[in-house]
Formats: C-alpha cells, structure tokens, sequence
C-alpha cells in the first residue's frame, strides 16, 4: 500500500519561538519571565531577537502519523523571535515569530524523488510562554499557522498545503530548549500523494538572545 506524504509545522512554525521553564530556585517575585545567563538571571529587554537551531544530533520530522517514521526528515531549522512582552514571572511573556525555516531534506515515501522546498506561511505569529515552561503559538486574527511542502515526485512537482489553528509546546531549562512532540497539521489542498495530515516533532537548543554579546542562553523563569 503507498504511503502518503507528510507535513505541517509552523513552522513550525516555525516556529515559531519559545524557551526553557525555570528551575525551583529562581524567585517569582525577584526575576522576569525571560532571562539569560541563567534562570533568575539578567531579564531579557523587549525587543531583543531570540533564535535557536535544532539540538545537536537531532531533526525536524513530518511524520503520516503520530507514531511512525514515514515522511520528511529535516537536518536543519531554525526560528527567530522579538520579544514583545516579558513581565515578572507570574505573567507570561509574548513574542513575535518572525521567521521558521527547514532546509536539508529527505523523504523516504514511495514516489517522492526529493524534498523542493518547505515554506512557513502567514508569520509573524505570535507565540506566548509562561513560568511553567508552557508555549503556545497563534497565527493573526482570521490567518491559520500554514505550511507549504514542494515534492519532486515520480509525477512532476506538487505542493502540500497544511494548516492549524494553534501550536503548543514546552521549554525546559535543563538544556536551555523548546520541543514540539507530534504536532497535528490537516492537509487543505495538495495531491494524493501528501498526508492527510501532518505530524512536526523538532526541538530546538539552545534558545539564544542574539541581541547581547556572546548572545547567551535564554531561561524561563
């Protein structure tokens, strides 16, 4: 039985842009949501520009199911992010995703001859973060999180349109990272051969302020 195609992120979507939760010891009343250098540490300043890449060793996946392996595979991603908002720790920091690009990938369905492109669709989005470490990106009012995937295939090119209301996921400052686990995207137009609907996994590491020098890790507080 052929096995279809995969896709959605939002990008991923990109991303998409979001941080680590904090540990025990840093005060809520003495620290920002967001900082860097450590948690409890120097409060990021609105308007700084967070990225982070895919931690060493690991991929971006768009898998045909929650569970499987069969899709797209991604060597390389990144986001980037302006923080808009980052209040005491009792509130929830706010950002902007300015861009989630995906790049260096294969796919091993049957029919595909290679991977085109893949496409964040709709940024910036908006993604939220609180003192639990819990992320949470939203395209504009009346927009989706889109994502669009260019296949060579044994038929010509064809495009896989995927689309979703939200996407959620979680930081940890263990290694200073954000990951999406199995984030569904349902196809809106594209041939047979593209999923019915897609699953993004990735985790990104470390999750820097590029905007202070030496750009240092940021923490959730």
């Amino acid at each position: 039985m052929r096995t279809r195609l995969p896709i959605a992120i939002a990008a991923a979507l990109s991303a998409f842009a979001l941080l680590p939760v904090a540990s025990a010891s840093a005060s809520a009343q003495d620290t920002n949501v967001l900082t860097y250098g450590s948690a409890g540490g120097t409060a990021v300043a609105v308007g700084d520009v967070l990225t982070a890449s895919l931690a060493t060793g690991t991929a971006a996946t768009f898998y045909s199911s929650s569970t499987g392996t069969s899709g797209i595979s991604c060597s390389t991603s990144q986001f980037t992010a302006t923080v808009t908002g980052n209040p005491a720790s009792s509130g929830t920091a706010t950002e902007s995703a300015t861009a989630h690009t995906f790049a260096n990938c294969t796919s091993n369905v049957l029919g595909v001859l290679g991977v085109t492109s893949i496409t964040v669709n709709n940024l910036p989005f908006t993604t939220t973060v609180t003192s639990g470490g819990v992320l949470t990106v939203t395209p504009a009012t009346g927009s989706t999180i889109q994502t669009t995937v260019v296949l060579s295939t044994l038929l010509g090119s064809i495009n896989c349109v995927y689309q979703s209301a939200s996407l959620a996921g979680t930081a940890s400052n263990t290694d200073t990272s954000i990951g999406f686990a199995a984030q569904a995207f349902p196809k809106t137009s594209g041939s047979s051969l593209c999923f019915s609907t897609g699953y993004f996994t990735a985790k990104y590491a470390p999750v820097s302020d590029t905007s202070v020098s030496g750009s240092p890790a940021v923490y959730v507080n």
